[in-house]
Order: structure tokens, then sequence, then C-alpha cells
């Protein structure tokens, strides 16, 4: 198994959802390989971005991937160039709230922790 940082980099700051958009889906076909959501905000430009500029590369990750291959990543400190942790963690909140509470906690934390074989915390 294997893990894809940052959603493959995508030019969202060059608006070029293809030719990242095609080949995501077809590095999806691989089963033993996981997406990372995670560095967005660092591959658009860092003092203009908004959400719906990149709102298509997080739809397009979340479709070919789905909940059960995605762990959420904030790619703090880096992510500091161009969003604190609260507007990054903000962005992807529209799109996990569509999942339900399973995919949604697969995708919070328990994708990485089955991956990397960590314990849950204790609450």
């Amino acid at each position: 198994p294997m893990v894809l940082d940052h959603i493959a980099k995508p030019r969202i700051a060059d608006a070029l959802l293809e030719p990242w958009s095609s080949q995501i889906r077809e590095l999806a076909l691989a089963p033993n390989l996981m997406c990372k959501l995670s560095g967005i905000v660092t591959e658009a430009n860092w003092l203009e971005w908004t959400p719906s500029e990149v709102a298509p590369y997080i739809e397009t990750a979340i479709e070919a991937f789905g909940p059960d291959r995605l762990m959420l990543g904030s790619d703090w400190p880096v992510c500091c160039l161009a969003a604190d942790y609260s507007r990054v963690r903000s962005l992807v909140e529209p799109f996990l709230a569509t999942l339900s509470a399973t995919e949604r906690a697969a995708i919070e934390g328990g994708n990485a922790r089955n991956f990397y074989g960590l314990e849950a915390g204790a609450s």
C-alpha cells in the first residue's frame, strides 16, 4: 500500500484542472493507493485563493478515491504560507458534511490509523 501526498499537487494557481483530473482518476484505479487530502491551499495562489477555486480539486479527489481511501491532512506548518489551520480545516468541511458519519470518521483519522497502524487516542 502507498499514500499519494497532497492530492498529487495539482496546478491550482494556474487553474489547470486537466490533465490532473484525468490523471488522478487513473491513479485511483490502483486499489492499493490511498490519497492524502492536503497541500491544497499551497498549490493555489497563496494570497488570493478562494474556496470556489479549490473546490473542483477536492471534489475530484473525493470522487476518485472515495471515503475509504482518503486521509485528511492539514499540511501544517507549510499551509501557513497561504492560510491558517482553521481556514484550511473549514475549506474541506462542506465536503465532509455531505458524507455519512462513518465515511467522515474514516477520512478524518480512521483511514490514517489503519494505514499507519496507529491506535486510537484515549478520549
